[in-house]
């Protein structure tokens, strides 16, 4: 993903993201990429690409979250659910939630980690 990728507008409110796929070809085959688009004191914001057939093993977070899928498809679990993800899907999870993906397509997925209640 380009460097340039985020622009924070003049008076510091606000953070603007033309495109998050700006910067993305292709994405190397076996590799997961991510990067941090935004972060203060409320939220952290991370766009991630994923290789088809790469995948984040189950795990937990003592956020809530929200993971948007931007481009390609996944499959998902969610608590013990299984679920498939691709562009337009949302996914809310709860602190402590485990959960995991894998990447059936390339996928560009943003996810949201909300550091305040």
């Amino acid at each position: 993903m380009d460097d340039d990728l985020s622009h924070t507008g003049a008076n510091m409110d606000y953070s603007y993201i033309e495109s998050l796929l700006d910067g993305i070809d292709d994405i190397a085959e076996g590799s997961i990429l991510s990067r941090t688009v935004h972060d203060d004191e409320v939220v952290r914001a991370v766009a991630f690409s994923f290789a088809p057939g790469e995948e984040l093993s189950e795990h937990t977070s003592t956020y809530a979250a929200v993971l948007q899928f931007i481009q390609g498809e996944a499959d998902v679990t969610v608590g013990g659910d299984a679920v498939t993800a691709r562009a337009g899907t949302f996914i809310h999870m709860a602190p402590n939630l485990p959960h995991s993906i894998h990447a059936r397509t390339p996928v560009v997925m943003l996810l949201l980690m909300f550091k305040a209640a």
